[in-house]
């Protein structure tokens, strides 16, 4: 079965519109709306036997390429265009290859295309990811099995030929290792926006009967765990984390948190000023011991050719923005890098990769503590959602950002059918309210069983999805 070969036959991509139902401010951005791509793509096996596949992810700006220059509709197009360029390097109705050897064939070529367009990396990872995720749906269904059945034998072909330094490595052995659990933890993103008490609420905030401040979430969700966003301004962010850790030290039984740096540091010196500041902070004292991992603290230009020196030594740090290719987390970890973020917009095999290199590290150095964490990019309820959780839960995550959630409108726009099959079909992860299909999250938990039980995430049939949303291009 991993010698199951096909043809990529056709790919369309197509998008709905997202508005959210609460601003979103990361990094240099506050996002109220984006387009969520689909990409459908059609296999062909040898036996002549036709198979669908779909994957998405929201065209989110300013976090692929930060660039000030480059509007949100510039971003958007970088997004739409990378998709496009992939499509046209898996789409040969001659070639027949694995899932794996697909990518492997469309990797390099890909990149250096995207490159000569003047696309970053995180771009071009975008354009595969999806073509990646679509392939391995189709070939979830046509094997009958669930994603996480087929990682574990294997069945897409996955060899270390984009990833040279696991040579020697047993990927077989360590896939066949990987096991699903029936639950993850959500870790609550708190934005550079958010509201954390009531007294704080917009007036024109949004109406809807759910949770908006922090402490409401808290007790909506029975949150226990949160990713707090800096800002790089030190007294705001001081400020800022204080009333955080006002409502976080109220909660019964603890908590813990991890810090999103957003690249809002130039230098690991800077980063270090600013967390020894906050330690010194007595108010701070809870917030400072629970945190477990700072994410991407340093700029993209500086993060992979600065060692981390004592930062890396005193707090666990990992990379997510610089994480741009197969190499990044390679060359991080020689920087003082321990750890590095699981993002389905990254790509499926970047992420199983990379938790093979930590499997190898950890047990070449017991005391490495290398680590994969499960980030969110304001993935949305439905296809997207349920890919990028089978993932961080397949690869060991035990805890996942979840933001779309929050930010997100539920499946507001969508076909009714769709909302009421995915529903059906996925009961325990979502729930329904007054029109609306949210995460249905309780004592802070996500199921993961239904996601895990048949197909890349979901076995709902696409003819629910393809004729519903625009058509952007159609590659055959």
């Amino acid at each position: 079965m991993s010698e199951f070969q096909f043809t990529v036959d056709e790919v369309i991509q197509l998008e709905r519109p997202v508005t959210f139902r609460m601003p979103f401010r990361y990094g240099v951005v506050t996002l109220t709306s984006a387009p969520e791509a689909y990409v459908a793509v059609r296999i062909t096996t040898r036996d002549q036997k036709s198979h669908w596949g779909i994957a998405a992810d929201l065209l989110a700006p300013k976090w692929f390429d930060k660039s000030p220059e480059l509007t949100n509709q510039d971003n958007f197009e970088q997004l739409r265009r990378s998709i496009a360029i992939a499509a046209s390097h898996y789409v040969d109705g001659r070639r027949y290859a694995s899932a794996f050897g697909h990518h492997s064939a469309a990797e390099t070529i890909h990149h250096e295309e995207c490159a000569e367009q003047e696309l970053p990396g995180l771009v071009a990872g975008f354009g595969l990811a999806q073509i990646d995720r679509a392939i391995l749906d189709a070939c979830c269904r046509a094997w009958g099995v669930s994603f996480a059945a087929a990682i574990a034998r294997n069945l897409p072909g996955i060899t270390s030929d984009t990833a040279h330094d696991l040579t020697g490595f047993d990927l077989p052995y360590f896939l066949a290792s990987l096991r699903p659990a029936d639950t993850m933890t959500v870790r609550h993103t708190v934005g550079l926006t958010d509201v954390i008490e009531a007294q704080g609420k917009a007036a024109d905030g949004p109406n809807d009967g759910l949770p908006q401040t922090l402490r409401e979430n808290c007790e909506a969700y029975g949150l226990r765990a949160f990713k707090l966003k800096l800002s790089g301004d030190a007294p705001a962010d001081i400020d800022r984390l204080s009333r955080i850790a006002g409502v976080l030290d109220d909660l019964p039984g603890g908590y813990f948190c991890t810090l999103d740096g957003n690249e809002q540091f130039q230098t690991p010196d800077a980063f270090a000023a600013f967390w020894e500041n906050a330690k010194a902070q007595p108010q701070l004292g809870r917030l400072t011991n629970a945190v477990r991992i700072v994410e991407q603290p340093i700029a993209r230009a500086n993060a992979l050719s600065v060692p981390l020196g004592q930062v890396g030594a005193d707090i666990p740090c990992e990379i997510d923005e610089s994480d741009a290719n197969m190499t990044a987390f390679f060359a991080a970890q020689a920087l003082g890098y321990r750890g590095v973020s699981s993002k389905s917009c990254k790509g499926v095999y970047r992420s199983l990769l990379n938790r093979a290199r930590v499997a190898k590290w950890n047990a070449e150095d017991p005391l490495g503590g290398f680590f994969l964490s499960a980030e969110d990019l304001s993935t949305q309820a439905g296809i997207a959602l349920q890919q990028d959780v089978a993932l961080a839960n397949l690869i060991g995550c035990t805890h996942i950002e979840r933001n779309g959630h929050q930010y997100g409108d539920g499946l507001a726009g969508a076909p009714q059918s769709w909302r009421s099959a995915l529903l059906d079909q996925h009961g325990d992860l979502y729930r329904a309210g007054d029109g609306r299909v949210d995460l249905k999250i309780q004592q802070g938990q996500l199921s993961t069983r239904s996601i895990n039980s048949s197909g890349y995430g979901t076995s709902l049939p696409l003819s629910l999805l393809l004729d519903a949303f625009e058509t952007v291009q159609h590659v055959r």
